[in-house]
């Protein structure tokens, strides 16, 4: 998001072949082509003769009181009013590549480091609360890593030995906490990029006394293609992910067949893909897409949806979608 300079304005190139060609045979003296022209004129008509009135120039009256020096007065309290414009926007790009909590999740962490490309999550900076920051203070440097995919990570020193699940988009993470509380044995590597959410889910596993949770900042995709190493993940998890339910947005869904293609590699054989939402077009490309992939294989006998497994928790955007009639579809294919 960056404003571009205003470029000054030029006068369009004359077209040539609009130009009119003079006429053959002798030009009169004194005369153009198009004819004589009248003592003390021009071609375009007489010039008025007699003195220039007081305060005027030929090309107009300039106004009454205005002086050279008002019109440098005015310029340059006009340059001075963009430079200030300028100096406001460069405030404002600085204080979004700023990370809000010195030492805790980077703004923009992978940087210049990674490519344009379409991305299937927005970045929020909503109010973080004095809990979350809290947590973020005191947590992230033990418990959060930023995707800068400057490294392969070392899951097995990070968890301690623990076999891991990477979760995309836990949201405020509660039921990412409720997992993680529930099963110690597994390591859960959530991935999100809303600080709100990523202090709160910190805190709950403070409060839970978990420490297998460890929180990722930045994009998926850069931590699946670039910071992990091959077969190292034991599962994966996307619950509710964005439905970008406009058709000329379907291309920013995260479940398709080229993110597939970065997923396979990092997960051991047998490794579940467990997908849940409550959006059904977009149930159904989720499970069209993992059914055509050759390296998945539906769990489901029938070739279907799944029955919620018993340890993913109740959500409470879930939740809201049942009020509204929603269907909650969950689909589990295992890595072949």
């Amino acid at each position: 998001m960056s404003e571009q300079p205003l470029n000054p304005s030029t006068a369009a190139a004359p077209d040539d072949d609009a130009a009119d060609t003079a006429p053959a045979g002798p030009t009169a003296a004194g005369s153009t082509a198009a004819g004589p022209t009248p003592t003390g004129s021009t071609a375009a008509g007489p010039t008025p003769t007699g003195p220039t009135p007081t305060g005027s120039t030929a090309a107009g009256p300039t106004p009454t009181g205005s002086t050279a020096a008002d019109v440098a007065a005015e310029k340059a309290a006009a340059d001075e009013a963009a430079a200030l414009r300028a100096a406001s926007f460069e405030r404002a790009r600085r204080l979004r590549m700023e990370p809000r909590f010195p030492g805790g999740p980077a703004a923009d962490p992978a940087g210049s480091h990674h490519e344009r490309r379409i991305r299937s999550f927005q970045p929020r900076r909503s109010r973080v609360t004095t809990g979350q920051q809290d947590a973020l203070e005191r947590l992230w440097p033990k418990w959060g890593l930023d995707i800068d995919g400057q490294r392969v990570l070392d899951l097995a020193e990070l968890f301690d030995g623990l076999p891991v699940v990477l979760e995309i988009g836990f949201g405020m993470g509660e039921a990412t906490a409720q997992m993680a509380a529930d099963d110690p044995g597994t390591g859960i590597l959530a991935v999100d990029v809303h600080t709100p959410g990523q202090g709160n889910l910190l805190g709950l596993a403070d409060k839970a006394g978990s420490t297998n949770v460890r929180v990722a900042n930045g994009d998926a995709v850069i931590l699946l293609r670039e910071m992990l190493a091959p077969e190292s993940l034991d599962g994966l998890r996307v619950y509710f992910p964005d439905p970008w339910p406009k058709a000329r947005h379907h291309k920013r869904r995260l479940i398709q067949p080229e993110f597939l293609d970065l997923v396979a590699p990092v997960l051991r054989p047998g490794a579940v893909v467990h997908c849940a939402t409550d959006w059904e077009p977009y149930a159904e490309q989720m499970l069209e897409v993992l059914t055509a992939h050759p390296r998945f294989e539906n769990t489901a006998a029938d070739g279907g949806y799944a029955p919620r497994p018993a340890f993913r928790p109740l959500t409470r955007f879930e939740g809201q979608g049942l009020d509204k009639g929603h269907v909650v579809h969950d689909l589990l294919f295992a890595r072949v």
